[in-house]
């Protein structure tokens, strides 16, 4: 028998944070390919699989960081737009994103507040199936 860990909460968060890195960066790159006016820093190889990981590490870190305190201040307009207004700071959300990638040789690079609002929703959709098929629970 194999004696339980001393505190498995570490493992579980540093393993949903990993999860869900690879889940963004992966759902980046895809609406990258998806639409035109969403798109990365060039590179070949494995330099573009780095471009995805830090492109993706930055969403994550800003969706953790950022997000839950625009959604605080945006809770009155959310509830007067039955939550409409999330899409609208999903949208920021990648914008900001673009915007502190930007001066980096790993960009990602958003042509405007429409094509963010797209990339969101397909980001989102993409997400969400693959959180669906990597449930374990």
């Amino acid at each position: 028998m194999i004696a339980p860990r001393a505190d498995p909460s570490w493992d579980d968060v540093g393993m949903r944070f990993l999860v869900r890195l690879a889940v963004n960066s992966v759902a980046i790159w895809l609406a990258s390919l998806l639409l035109s006016g969403i798109s990365l820093s060039e590179r070949t190889g494995w330099g573009q699989v780095g471009v995805v990981v830090v492109v993706g590490l930055v969403f994550t870190l800003v969706n953790l960081v950022v997000k839950p305190i625009v959604h605080l201040f945006a809770l009155p307009l959310t509830i007067l737009t039955l939550g409409l207004f999330s899409l609208v700071i999903n949208a920021l959300m990648l914008l900001l994103t673009s915007w502190l990638t930007r001066t980096t040789e790993f960009g990602l690079f958003v042509d405007g507040f429409w094509w963010a609002l797209i990339g969101s929703v397909i980001i989102s959709v993409i997400s969400w199936v693959l959180n669906l098929v990597l449930a374990n629970d």
